[in-house]
Formats: C-alpha cells, structure tokens, sequence
C-alpha cells in the first residue's frame, strides 16, 4: 500500500504543469565580463557543464564551436555594458539562437551570487523557456542605428565646444551671445572669425552683420568693446577649430547615413529623395522611400527625430502585437501597480530607450503649438502637470507612428479648435448625465459662445 502511495506521488511531481516544462532542452547560459565569461550547459551534454573563456576573439570562436559541440541550439545572456555585442554577433553568426535579456527579470536568489551560479541561473530559466529575448532590430537596422548614434553623440561634443566659444568671449567681456540668437549663425561665426584674424575694430566688426539679424551695426558694435587678451584668444581660437572639425564629423556621417538608407528597399513605389539609379539625395525623400510615409506630418516630429525613431525601431511594426504593446515596451504607457484591489502607483516604468527620450522631446516642443496635439499637451498639463503631460502625449505620438508605420497611413491634424469642440462636448454630455441622475435638466444658454480653451 506503501508503495502506492510513494508511486503515485512521484507520478504526481512528474506532471508539471505546462510553464514548467522543459521548453528549451538544448539551452546555454553565459554570464558576460568584460575580461572572461562563464558559460553554463545542460547537465550531460559535456564532462564539464560550467566553462570559462576569455574575452579575445579567438576564444568566442573556441565558445562557439564548444556550444555547437555539446548541441546547443539556443543562448540566453544579460546586457553587460557593451561586451555583450561581440559575443552575440558571433554566436548569431554560428547559427545559434541568441537572445538577450533584461538583467531584472534574471535576479539571483538573494545569498547566492556568482558567475558560475549566474551563468547556471540563466541556463535552468531559459530551459523552462522563463525567459524572453530583448528587441533587436535587424542587422541593416542595427548599422542605421550605430551611425545615427554616432552623429548624435558628435552633435554633443561640436555643443561642448559652443559653451567653450562662450565663456571665451565672455571671459573678454565680447557680449555677442546677447545681441545675436546664435554665435554659430552666419554673422557670429564671421564677427568670431574675424577676432581670430586680427579685427579689433567694433563698427568693422559690426559691418559683418547678417542682414537677417535683428539687432542693428551699433547695436552688435556696442557689445564688441572687450578685453583682448592673448590666452582667451587662443582658447577661443582651439574652440572654434573643434567646433569646425566636429561640423565637418557630423557632415561626413550624413554621408554615411544617406548610403545606408540607400541599402533599404523601398515600401512603396514612390521616387521621393532619389534621382534615377536608385540613388537617395535627401534624408527626408529616404526616409519616406523605407517606410511609406511621412512622419514629419505629425506636429513636434522632424526630420532629425523620425531618423532617431526609425534607427532605434526599424520600419517592422510585426515586432509587437499592438499599439499598447509597443507604447509599453516604450516605457510611455501608465503602470499597473495593483494590490488588494487598490491602485497604488501608474507611474511608467523606467527604461532607457532612445526613440523613447525623442518622443518625448517631441512633446516638449508642442506646448506653443495650434494643433489638436498641442491643444491636448496644455490640457494635460493644466490637470497632470508639465513632466506627466509630456510623457502622457508621447504615448500618442507612440500610437500614431505605430499606426502609421504599420498600416502606411498618413496623419491629417484636425487642429486645435477641433480638439477643444470635443472636449466640450463630452464635458457637456457627462453634465447632462450627472443632472439627469440628480433629477435636474441642463439648459444650454444660446446667447453664450463657447470659450476655446487655450491654456
């Protein structure tokens, strides 16, 4: 009887439930460092399940052909710094299956840190197939993507070297920045070019003045009265030779952009930005030629920030399932804190997404604007608060670019008045509800116009 019951128990732990079934059979994990990684095999698939290697490139290549070996099909690891990549495009290369996952869905048992047992952690969850891959676009993608990062970064470094043109001038008491908007504009760089070569004399100076600028020659002479010493020039000088390479940098990654777009094939059959061959000539033509439409019809979305929009997501909307899928992987969407049947936070999840921080800078810029998204970015603002009513209208451009890169619609602003006649109206409707209930009628006054709501 004994026997059963010790039978019927072990019958009994077999059966696991679906979700903990072995789902990936032939899974490795690798914890990734920057001079070494451990990685973890299935017990009998090698005498020795738990290897170490190092990081050169000939070892990868001994990881690779071991895994293989062992007849490993699937690799999970976590996002360390940047050593990851290599790792990863090797064993891409090799045919593996490699995917690469968020460090907190991955935690350790508290007490039992180590990379033998990280590596062996990561192996028994994607086993049980607990764990899921992280976005990564493809490779054409990808190489998009570097460059557009890069010239982002040099846009940085060519700001860096602004202040320090300013704080030279300053240091000179040469007030240029107050009577010019940009002392990289066309009359700030020849007043500045001038100075390094020689010209001290203000009303000449001045003469150099941009007939678009607002301010008049006496004006700008007044405020090149300064102190000329010879260390503040030569600083000045190293400033502006910085600020010219980084300029001629981010020209020549323009270039490179450009070809890379080139290499996308076209969704529709549109020539925008090409000329015959095939060849694209401006960025804005390009991006419509990939993707099928044009973003920049959204209000608060350019040219420059559809380009970091479309390196960092590609144009395969397929990727995620809807919308709300899409904002949420963003980070833009409220948060669903629940316990007990009480809400206790909707705050986003923080995430370090690039096409994320372009949204939302795309936000900022609309709260001056007479669109139906502006007029919807002050209303939330008035109710929310300006950082969550920029983050609540990224979330609908998030929305809008999906649905446009996805079913290749094109976006017509309604306008703002549109915006604020429906805002009306369903306030109207909720009053005349809540009358209804209290047993009261609402009388809508004729003699009184609606007021537009612009604040």
């Amino acid at each position: 009887m004994s026997t059963e019951k010790s039978s019927k128990s072990k019958d009994k732990k077999m059966n696991l439930p679906k979700h903990l079934q072995h789902i990936n059979l032939y899974a490795a994990g690798i914890d990734v460092g920057s001079r070494s990684h451990f990685v973890a095999v299935p017990e009998g698939a090698s005498e020795q399940p738990v290897r170490e290697f190092e990081s050169f490139t000939d070892d990868l290549y001994r990881m690779a052909d071991w895994l293989l070996a062992c007849g490993i099909t699937t690799v999970v690891m976590e996002s360390t710094g940047i050593y990851w990549i290599p790792v990863f495009e090797i064993l891409e290369g090799k045919g593996l299956d490699v995917k690469l996952v968020n460090a907190r869905h991955v935690k350790n048992v508290p007490g039992r840190k180590s990379d033998v047992l990280d590596c062996q952690w990561l192996q028994q969850l994607h086993t049980y197939g607990l764990l899921t891959g992280a976005f990564r676009p493809t490779e054409q993608v990808c190489a998009l993507r570097t460059y557009v990062r890069q010239r982002m970064n040099l846009v940085r470094y060519a700001a860096s070297h602004i202040q320090h043109m300013q704080k030279a001038l300053a240091q000179m008491n040469l007030q240029l920045a107050n009577v010019v908007s940009d002392i990289t504009g066309v009359t700030g760089m020849q007043i500045i070019k001038s100075i390094l070569n020689g010209e001290r004399d203000p009303l000449i100076l001045a003469g150099l003045r941009d007939r678009r600028c607002k301010n008049n020659e006496e004006t700008i002479a007044r405020s090149l009265h300064g102190n000329f010493r010879p260390e503040h020039l030569f600083s000045l000088k190293q400033a502006v030779d910085l600020y010219v390479f980084y300029q001629g940098q981010i020209a020549e990654c323009d270039r490179e952009i450009l070809s890379q777009l080139a290499t996308f094939d076209a969704t529709t059959g549109s020539d925008n930005g090409s000329v015959p061959g095939g060849q694209v000539t401006t960025l804005e033509g390009a991006l419509q030629r990939i993707s099928g439409v044009d973003l920049t019809r959204i209000d608060g979305i350019d040219t420059n920030s559809a380009l970091k929009i479309i390196a960092e997501i590609g144009i395969d909307m397929s990727r995620w399932k809807s919308a709300k899928h899409f904002s949420s992987w963003l980070g833009l969407c409220p948060g669903t804190k629940v316990s007990g049947g009480k809400v206790l936070s909707g705050k986003s999840k923080p995430v370090a997404n690039r096409a994320a921080a372009t949204l939302r800078m795309s936000a900022f810029t609309l709260f001056n604007s007479k669109s139906a998204l502006g007029a919807f970015l002050r209303r939330q603002r008035s109710r929310l608060g300006a950082p969550k009513a920029i983050t609540a209208t990224a979330h609908k451009l998030a929305r809008l670019v999906y649905t446009m890169l996805k079913h290749g619609t094109a976006y017509v602003d309604a306008g703002q008045e549109y915006y604020e006649e429906r805002y009306r109206t369903r306030v109207v409707q909720n009053l005349r509800r809540k009358a209804n209930e209290l047993g009261f009628v609402l009388v809508e006054d004729a003699g009184l116009q609606p007021k537009n709501a612009t604040s």
